[in-house]
């Protein structure tokens, strides 16, 4: 019989570390620490507690953790003395069953781990879906690890120590995070459909309005209607897929929310494409029980966001707001087709735009979920985070022009060295944007155009990204930089131009909405943590014209995002459908 979460919140110190024992490897003291922290709202909570009771821990106890944990298909498999849990995994994953060239492999990578890291290398093999890494993927992680810090490589091993405790619990306790695993399998699927140019290469790329855009939107729209009961689903004149879930009232206000399902070049699969799914998720939830709430549920996949084929950007978001510019229409892509001709192509009534636009009276806010896209819930141990604000940005590109000569001949204290100067306002921006709280500055882009390692850069190019949670700290910051860019120029002799091609407002979470994300994290028995989200989504669209507020989701990596390796687990991500379906029924409660 599987363990019961009252049977453990009732049980002795003695008895709750034997239930729990195998939980993490050979170190039952971690539940036995976590005993006192009873009784656990969830499981969720006891997860988090025994995460706690690792970071608490220091250092040294936590390397001693990760040496408790056998190699990959190391002596102890070949010695048949692994414990009856990391056996089930590592013959899961088929480490049992290596050829002689993937064990050589394996045993080559062990060594050079152990030499570099002085401790084993942790995997959780069962991966973020729990059903199981192929031996290719194991070998790749493997092989990325090794280039790792020692600090943040041991990081890594403690939240995959985490992970693999996390994945023992559920069997314990016999939970399977069913709407975790749907939302997992539906980005999957999504996933297969790519871009000419990259699914060759087992790239994701879906950029707007090309064959594989046209056939992920048609996927969501078959999915909202065939999987998920909406009651009226449609691609709308800029792409959109648009699905309804009618309130006990047709006539009543809706709920809007929704994300993008386009992908930056070699993208990763859940960027966007979570705030879709998970929605999704719970309308066919509603749909199965029968239940209807006291408001409309409208979900929309955003057709474009990404920026990717075209200058323009949010036109899926743009076109709900009324700010869809006809004047993009004359865009064109990198291979001269503009953007009306794609419509056209794509069989869209370019004449209907204008009708997208909302009647925000006729809403109630918009909210989304998203990857946070970032490391800070990674680091944390926290599945899930509650957004503030997004930040709000300014973009230039520019240059220093300078003069080209002989790196030999010419004295150090007569140059006028465009690249140096550039340099030094890297530097600039690196100190001003870490002096004030919740602001970024970047210089994304150098270029030294036809440099040359004997001659003295003549020209540099050079962007600057400069975001924070207020207009105001973000318009100060761009003050200070571009004065500082203005005194190194005139020091060293130089000359700029800068051109401003992006600029944003902040978008602060309306506080009632964000109250009601606290609250349905809360209620799975999770901690509150607010933070900013650096990045711009559609809810900062949807924010010129409705109340919107966000909530983040960790991503594994690191959270890094817009990359293949962006990847999240289903036992976070059922814990963010369980929060949208709590905010869901909270809302249903007020109204009614």
């Amino acid at each position: 019989m599987p363990l019961t979460l009252e049977q453990l919140n009732a049980a002795t110190q003695e008895e709750f570390t034997r239930l729990l024992d195998g939980t993490y490897e050979h170190s039952p003291w971690i539940a036995s620490a976590a005993w006192p922290k009873r009784p656990f709202a969830s499981l969720a909570a006891l997860k988090l507690a025994m995460v706690e009771v690792v970071r608490s821990v220091g250092r040294e106890a936590q390397v001693k953790l990760v040496r408790a944990h056998p190699e990959l298909a190391g002596k102890a498999m070949v010695a048949k003395t692994l414990t009856a849990e990391s056996t089930n995994e590592q013959g899961g994953a088929g480490l049992t069953n290596c050829t002689p060239e993937e064990f050589a492999k394996i045993n080559k990578l062990n060594a050079d781990y152990n030499a570099k890291f002085g401790f084993p290398f942790i995997l959780a093999v069962r991966g973020p879906r729990g059903t199981g890494l192929s031996k290719a993927e194991i070998i790749a992680t493997f092989e990325r690890r090794l280039e790792h810090h020692p600090d943040y490589e041991l990081a890594e091993c403690v939240r995959n120590i985490h992970r693999i405790a996390e994945l023992r619990l559920d069997d314990k306790l016999g939970v399977v995070p069913e709407l975790g695993n749907q939302v997992w399998d539906w980005a999957e699927k999504l996933s297969a459909h790519s871009d000419p140019g990259y699914a060759e290469k087992g790239e994701l790329t879906v950029t707007y309005l090309t064959d594989a855009h046209r056939a992920c939107a048609q996927r969501l729209a078959h999915w909202m209607r065939e999987d998920c009961g909406f009651d009226s689903v449609e691609i709308d004149a800029v792409g959109n897929v648009v699905g309804i879930y009618h309130g006990r009232d047709p006539a009543a206000k809706r709920l809007l929310t929704g994300s993008h399902f386009d992908t930056v070049r070699n993208g990763g699969k859940y960027d966007g494409r979570l705030g879709i799914f998970v929605p999704m998720a719970c309308v066919r939830e509603l749909s199965r029980a029968k239940r209807r709430l006291p408001f409309g549920f409208e979900v929309v996949g955003f057709a474009e966001e990404e920026g990717q084929r075209y200058k323009a950007v949010f036109l899926g978001s743009g076109a709900l707001t009324g700010h869809f510019d006809t004047a993009w229409l004359e865009q064109k892509d990198a291979d001269g087709i503009t953007m009306r001709a794609a419509m056209e192509h794509a069989g869209l009534c370019i004449d209907d735009i204008p009708k997208l636009t909302r009647d925000a009276s006729k809403y109630l806010g918009f909210v989304e979920v998203h990857i946070e896209q970032g490391p800070v819930l990674n680091e944390l141990d926290l599945p899930l985070g509650i957004v503030t604000s997004i930040n709000g940005s300014v973009r230039y590109v520019g240059e220093v022009i300078g003069m080209a000569s002989h790196a030999g001949t010419t004295p150090m204290d007569r140059r006028r060295d465009a690249a140096a100067a550039v340099a030094e306002l890297v530097l600039a921006m690196e100190k001003r944007g870490g002096a004030v709280p919740n602001l970024v500055a970047t210089v994304g882009i150098l270029e030294v155009p036809h440099g040359s390692i004997n001659v003295i850069p003549g020209r540099c190019r050079f962007s600057l990204d400069i975001r924070a949670t207020t207009n105001e700290v973000r318009d100060a910051c761009t003050k200070d930089v571009l004065a500082e860019l203005a005194r190194i120029c005139e020091r060293r002799g130089l000359h700029y131009n800068v051109e401003e091609t992006v600029r944003a407002a902040a978008a602060p979470s309306a506080s009632e909405w964000q109250r009601r994300w606290e609250r349905a994290v809360e209620s799975l028995g999770l901690p509150l943590f607010r933070m900013p989200s650096g990045a711009g989504h559609d809810a900062m669209k949807m924010h010129e014209v409705m109340p919107q507020a966000m909530l983040f989701m960790r991503g594994l990596n690191a959270g890094i995002s817009h990359n293949p390796l962006e990847a999240i687990t289903n036992d976070d991500t059922e814990l963010c459908v369980r929060a949208f379906a709590t905010l869901l029924d909270n809302l249903a409660a007020e109204l009614s």
